[in-house]
């Protein structure tokens, strides 16, 4: 059974997404046969990187999610503290004031190539954790390089990914094909080409729906979340 998930490496709540499902694989008595395949979604394409090595702004994020969703800053605080406080009862350390500001097409590439090399989820897990918890700019390249060394990835293969600009065919075919199943807000899971789900659901409800993918087969519906979800990031912002 295949499960391709939609998600951005600048997305909160598809890192807390990810646990979750994850969570809900562990419990799944048939998670051997699963293939997990991780999809380009960007948030924001025309985004620009921080410059390397310049220090996040500590009230950058605050300011960034305010400009979106056209809150006061008091109100995007409130925001972020309700993800932190999602993300740490997953076990994650959510550090927003460290966030630098990013592109993520270049990451998306390097996802690309790590799936093709077997390694695809070690490099998403490492490009969230180094966004969210760490600091570190995923929009530079040799930030890229570096990071996905670390977890298998050749780095001269990665640095000629990047030059040569070589998957981004790739990422906007991801981005396309969201685009006709009506993917609009990340994470977003298509459970065997059947099933969907919007949001960084529950565990009981991925494990319900894996069990259901594995015994019926069905044209895909809209298994849990929807229009109304609020577990979602879309181009405007996350939700809360």
């Amino acid at each position: 059974m295949k499960v391709e998930i939609w998600s951005d490496v600048v997305c909160p709540w598809c890192h807390i997404g990810k646990r979750r499902f994850e969570a809900a694989l562990a419990q799944f008595p048939h998670r051997e046969q699963v293939e997990v395949e991780w999809k380009a979604f960007e948030l924001d394409p025309h985004a620009t990187s921080a410059p390397a090595g310049q220090p996040a702004d500590r009230a950058g994020y605050a300011e960034r999610l305010a400009a979106k969703y056209g809150s006061d800053l008091a109100g995007a605080q409130q925001m972020i503290d309700t993800m932190t406080a999602q993300a740490a009862a997953e076990g994650l350390d959510f550090r927003f004031d460290r966030a630098v500001r990013a592109n993520t097409v270049d990451a998306h590439q390097v996802i690309h190539l790590a799936g093709l090399r077997g390694v695809q989820d070690a490099v998403k897990e490492r490009l969230l954790r180094a966004y969210f918890t760490e600091g570190e700019g995923v929009g530079d390249r040799d930030t890229l390089v570096r990071l996905a060394a670390e977890v298998g990835l050749d780095a001269d293969e990665v640095r000629a990914v990047l030059d040569e600009q070589r998957y981004v065919g790739a990422v906007r075919a991801d981005e396309a094909e969201a685009q006709a199943l009506g993917i609009s807000g990340v994470p977003f899971f298509v459970v065997d080409r059947r099933y969907g789900v919007s949001g960084a659901q529950p565990a009981e409800a991925f494990v319900e729906v894996l069990e259901r993918a594995w015994a019926e087969r069905s044209p895909l519906v809209m298994a849990a979340g929807g229009s109304g979800d609020g577990t979602v990031c879309g181009p405007d912002g996350c939700s809360v």
